[in-house]
């Protein structure tokens, strides 16, 4: 049935409510592409399999960020808060089942129950389960402000009365009934929200200009082509909040004059595809995609668009091109996509976390939300913090947060009881920030003036054991791939840097060197036809720049300082030290290890991999790299 007017969104909002707090037990498996592959299907069966024939709603969610303790379980006993179990297996669920399925909710491998001023509903009435820790009160979530990701984890994907039922389409029904859409956009413009997708472009403003634009049809596209290593924010939003993006689309959709929008989603993510796909039919069924939405005359409908995977898609021209069905090349921006942009149409593109904070700002107000933030940098970020930190998963922080609290407060710190030795942020093309960046403030400016930059949201967290000129060569060997090769200074200029990077590493860098590599850095910044290409040098330059003595160590001692770049060390057995136990010969994979019982271990280096097994699995310190 088509939602025409509020009483009807009320009568859907009181469905969602009852869905999501109904009288009866209910267990929600988190179910995003993180969960299952934690293992998350195989805990659902578990689960599924001990409640059959009770009285127990079983249902799915997304995912509420925390994925180093997936697989997670959201279990409600009518009248108390969720309670959110982590770390399951299909043995211990089962166990945990038989006592949920009887209004229990033991302590074991319960994480936290959920604060209701966050995820409750109103007209919910909850009470606190006693000796569970607060959502709040965890350190992982305790500086985190969840905006983008505000419904992610606790409702059921696909279910559109539960998004309902915690302020969805409220935002929507607003602006098509009290708002003109100069108006719309006016109140965009207030928020100050800036693009989530790496740019920073103020996005009122770039609604403005569109809607200025001479040329129908118009267009808005959602840029779900995440291809950042370690990213993930977006997917995420796509697979457990899927109505949040399909409303903000439209909101846009009303505010520039269109009637037709793409999401632009990689094939790689297919259960963010399928989620997708599943959402804009059921908006359709409910009359909020389509002809005359809310009564209106305004209609507004979405198709999704697979990219091939391509990194270059990310940027704007190139993603319309492919859209088109052309090679997803950049093209020069004379004229700006806003104007000439999908078909030669004036365009509207903005990133799935952008389109997931619009609602919001509509709700709350754009005073309300510019509260959040720094001067230059509104509301709030959401991040994929991994690599070698206690707490990896994706947080949603206020703009301004230091990197040492999202880093050593949220994160919990560097694993192995290692040091920190760098941070990179913005993807391949961001750059790598040392320890005394730490009480930097994190926003758009400030990463830009540090040498690096916002990018999407990835984080990737370094320790002591890190080779700084081995990540430049690991960026710089992504984008060589990853180069479109249309324009000179990316195509050849990237796989010049790479090849010097790569010589370094192997023991044979020259002095020249480092001038070589900040001269090309900065032909290839200022003459590249696209950002990607523009902001290619950033791994390159950022690492010179603050880790300057790792290179000068590669290259005047032929020394790599972390013990990484393999062509400069051996593995070779102390003697004195080896207990002849033979370990290392059990374990080396490439035959490297001569052993006979009761005779000291040697390395044939002809052989030999340096994987590093033979070190780690010796108990006797007998195995050194030289």
């Amino acid at each position: 049935m088509a939602v025409m007017n509020l009483e009807q969104l009320d009568h859907l909002a009181e469905q969602g409510r009852f869905s999501l707090y109904p009288n009866r037990i209910k267990v929600a498996v988190q179910m995003g592409t993180c969960g299952r592959a934690a293992g998350a299907e195989q805990v659902y069966d578990a689960i599924a399999k001990r409640l059959d024939g009770r009285d127990v709603v079983l249902s799915r969610s997304g995912c509420l960020g925390f994925c180093q303790r997936e697989p997670m379980v959201n279990v409600l006993i009518p009248g108390h808060a969720y309670v959110v179990y982590a770390d399951l297996t299909p043995e211990v669920a089962d166990r945990l089942a038989a006592e949920w399925s009887q209004g229990k909710t033991p302590a074991d491998h319960a994480l936290m129950q959920l604060n209701h001023d966050d995820f409750g509903v109103a007209g919910a009435s909850i009470n606190k389960t006693p000796g569970i820790e607060e959502y709040k009160n965890l350190p992982f979530y305790r500086s985190q402000m969840r905006i983008a990701m505000r419904n992610s984890g606790l409702v059921e994907p696909l279910n559109i009365s539960e998004y309902i039922a915690r302020g969805g389409y409220r935002a929507l029904h607003r602006v098509l009934n009290a708002l003109t859409p100069e108006e719309v956009i006016e109140e965009i413009d207030q928020s100050k929200l800036r693009g989530r997708g790496g740019g920073g472009y103020l996005t009122g403003r770039k609604w403005k200009y569109c809607r200025a634009a001479r040329g129908t049809p118009k267009y808005v596209i959602c840029n779900a082509d995440e291809g950042d290593p370690g990213a993930y924010m977006d997917r995420t939003v796509l697979e457990g909040d899927p109505f949040s993006v399909l409303e903000g689309m439209a909101i846009g959709a009303y505010a520039i004059g269109s009637s037709e929008g793409y999401i632009y989603v990689r094939a790689e993510y297919p259960l963010a595809v399928q989620t997708m796909r599943a959402a804009i039919a059921e908006a359709r069924q409910h009359g909020l995609l389509g002809d005359n939405l809310f009564g209106t005359d305004f209609g507004f409908d979405i198709k999704i668009s697979r990219g091939g995977g391509a990194f270059v898609c990310g940027e704007s021209t190139a993603l319309m091109a492919s859209i088109e069905g052309k090679v997803g090349e950049p093209r020069v921006k004379h004229i700006h996509t806003i104007e000439a942009g999908l078909h030669e149409k004036p365009t509207t593109l903005n990133n799935v976390e952008t389109w997931a904070n619009v609602p919001s700002i509509i709700q709350m107000g754009a005073k309300e939300y510019a509260k959040i933030g720094t001067a230059g940098s509104k509301g709030t970020k959401v991040f994929s913090v991994v690599g070698k930190i206690a707490n990896n998963g994706l947080v949603e922080v206020p703009m301004g947060i230091t990197l040492r609290e999202i880093i050593f407060g949220i994160g919990g710190g560097i694993i192995d009881g290692k040091r920190f030795k760098a941070v990179q942020t913005g993807g391949p093309s961001g750059g790598c920030l040392p320890e005394d960046k730490l009480d930097m403030p994190v926003d758009f400016d400030e990463l830009t003036q540090a040498g690096s930059m916002m990018g999407s949201g990835g984080m990737i967290v370094m320790d002591e054991a890190t080779c700084m000129v081995d990540v430049a060569h690991y960026f710089l060997s992504f984008l060589v791939e990853e180069s479109c090769g249309k324009c000179t200074p990316c195509r050849e200029g990237i796989y010049q840097l790479d090849k010097i990077v790569t010589r370094i590493t192997q023991g044979e860098g020259k002095p020249e060197d480092l001038e070589s590599l900040t001269e090309l850095s900065e032909v290839i910044a200022d003459s590249s036809l696209c950002a990607l290409g523009k902001s290619a040098p950033n791994p390159v330059m950022s690492t010179v720049r603050y880790f300057r003595e790792e290179y000068e160590k590669h290259i005047f001692d032929k020394k790599c300082p972390a013990g990484v770049c393999t062509a400069m060390f051996v593995y070779q057995v102390k003697s004195e030290a080896c207990t002849k136990c033979g370990i290392c010969f059990k374990k080396c994979p490439s035959d490297a290890v001569v052993w006979e019982k009761g005779v000291v271990a040697d390395i044939v280096q002809a052989k030999c991999t340096k994987c590093g097994i033979c070190h780690d699995v010796c108990k006797f310190d007998a195995i050194a790299k030289v």
